[in-house]
């Protein structure tokens, strides 16, 4: 479960954090609470820990005494008067067609009447649709963001949906304490799972930054030698910006759920020998990342796994790590949404007895491990049928058992095989250059290591842990911009992303009162691509 940070100047510039929350974050939350013997690894970003609960005490704040709302589209929502101007109206407008063509707005005849109407309206509709036809179209936009065991058992959300039109102010609040609730309680129920056993919880670095980079640029070549690499050649003071993600995460972590983690999902499943190193030394029991990394690792070193389905121990490493079956992962993350629900899992069923048939592992183990909301909308009914039947077919199979890594690993016998050497590389393609070697990643790159000089010359009292400084400086080092700053991204997302980035690092210029480089009032690149965004890749292309 990740999202990076939205939170600019006291405003949430994506809605991504609470329409996520509302919709696959409580969903799975939801199948893992309704199917006897479920089990589970649900991985949280502290970002988004933070932002969901910065999100409820936004909401809080309004219902109670007025408070001004921090999402704009949630602002919208219960706004007395929308603005006049035609460009602030047509963002809000362009906003409430961000869903699925097919599984959201042909499943809600009213919503598609209104986002038809929008587009025959044409490149500016808000010049001619008014407030009422606005008011409405956001209602219908955010009730079909909520999740399937929501709809499936909420009578206050089929009473708004009857109602269809004219939505008068006490239905709008009365919607935005809908989502404020489902957002208060998510937390809780993660909790709550964890406490009984149905779920391990585990953490990813604070800012979602990709590790090995941070503690070395050049880690990026390792799976791939001939990489383009930016003009500098380290990141300076890497190791200690890397504890400095590691440590705030457990203390974020604890702060939310009450205990601490025992495991990392170390951010893009990025690592290397010194990331993995890094982990096991801030108290991390195991790790893991994607199975292309597995695979350069053996050919590398000229290692056989006899199977490659079981937990490894990276030498000099001190930590568990598990590779993710990149095959079966994909299978749900791309395929299965096509299928028929009793048949996708009929065959994801039968490709785990066919490993346990072949593989001569006596401690096997199958890492599938997914997005946390992206597939799924992609599924009818967001993926409710499959999960439902995925969860239940899995419980109740005689030879297959559903764990969780942090179970595994504590029965008596497991011995994790050794790993003689690891290829740096990430579940995406088994490489970091999704975030590294392109001329605009390598120009922001640049940009970070400049900026992160300036802050080391700062006196420790201006870079404390948890001095403004220093979080603007945890926030640049994200891996968000640098996954979106590629021309082949759809345009107006890598505008959005970018023009973030370089709001961060303003910021963390500001922080340390250092004059702000011209050159951050530029774009790095422009993208070209149309259509939807790719907010997933598959682990081999």
């Amino acid at each position: 479960m990740h999202q990076p940070w939205y939170l600019r100047e006291g405003a949430f510039t994506q809605p991504w954090v609470f329409l996520h929350g509302l919709k696959s974050y409580a969903d799975m939350a939801a199948h893992l609470e309704t199917v006897q013997g479920a089990r589970a690894v649900v991985n949280f970003v502290p970002t988004l820990l933070d932002q969901i609960a910065l999100y409820v005490e936004s909401i809080r704040g309004h219902l109670a005494n007025g408070a001004p709302l921090a999402d704009p589209l949630l602002a919208a929502l219960v706004a007395d008067q929308l603005p006049e101007r035609p460009d602030p109206r047509d963002a809000l407008i362009g906003a409430c067609l961000m869903v699925h063509p097919h599984h959201t707005l042909a499943r809600y005849p009213k919503f598609r009447e209104l986002a038809e109407l929008a587009r025959a309206a044409g490149a500016s509709p808000g010049r001619y649709l008014g407030d009422r036809y606005i008011t409405d179209l956001l209602v219908w936009f955010l009730i079909s963001w909520f999740g399937e065991h929501r709809h499936r058992s909420s009578a206050e959300l089929l009473t708004l949906m009857e109602k269809q039109q004219d939505f008068s102010r006490e239905d709008r609040r009365f919607l935005l304490a809908l989502i404020g609730q489902e957002l208060q309680q998510l937390i809780p129920r993660y909790r709550a799972l964890a406490e009984s056993g149905r779920v391990e919880l585990s953490v990813s670095p604070w800012a979602h930054p990709i590790l090995p980079l941070l503690l070395d640029l050049r880690s990026g070549r390792d799976a791939q030698p001939h990489l383009a690499m930016p003009l500098e050649p380290v990141y300076p003071g890497g190791a200690e910006r890397v504890r400095w993600h590691l440590e705030r995460a457990i203390g974020t972590f604890e702060q939310h759920f009450g205990f601490a983690p025992v495991g990392c999902w170390p951010s893009e499943g990025a690592v290397s020998k010194a990331a993995l190193a890094a982990i096991g030394a801030a108290g991390f029991k195991w790790a893991a990342s994607g199975g292309a990394v597995l695979d350069n690792s053996l050919a590398r070193s000229g290692a056989h796994a006899s199977c490659r389905h079981r937990v490894f121990r990276v030498s000099d490493t001190g930590i568990a790590c598990f590779f993710r079956d990149d095959g079966l992962s994909d299978l749900l993350g791309f395929s299965y949404q096509h299928w028929d629900p009793r048949d996708a899992v009929a065959n994801l069923i039968s490709h785990l007895e066919n490993i346990a048939a072949h593989c001569d592992c006596p401690d096997m183990i199958v890492s599938i491990i997914m997005d946390g909301e992206n597939a799924w909308e992609h599924y009818p009914a967001n993926g409710f049928d499959f999960l439902q039947q995925l969860y239940a077919g899995l419980a109740e199979h005689p030879r297959l058992r559903l764990t969780t890594f942090a179970d595994y690993l504590d029965r008596d016998h497991i011995k994790p095989a050794r790993l003689p050497e690891l290829t740096a590389g990430s579940w995406v393609h088994g490489t970091l250059a999704t975030w590294i070697g392109n001329p605009a990643k390598n120009r922001a790159w640049d940009l970070l290591v400049a900026a992160k000089r300036h802050y080391d010359e700062q006196p420790e009292a201006v870079r404390g842990p948890d001095a403004r400084s220093t979080i603007e400086l945890g926030l640049c080092e994200g891996s968000d911009w640098f996954w979106w700053l590629d021309e082949f991204n759809e345009a107006a997302t890598v505008a959005r992303f970018d023009g973030l980035f370089r709001s961060h690092l303003r910021a963390l210029y500001r922080a340390l009162d250092v004059p702000t480089p011209s050159e951050l009032s530029e774009s790095l690149v422009t993208g070209t691509a149309q259509g939807p965004v790719q907010t997933m890749r598959r682990a081999h292309e």
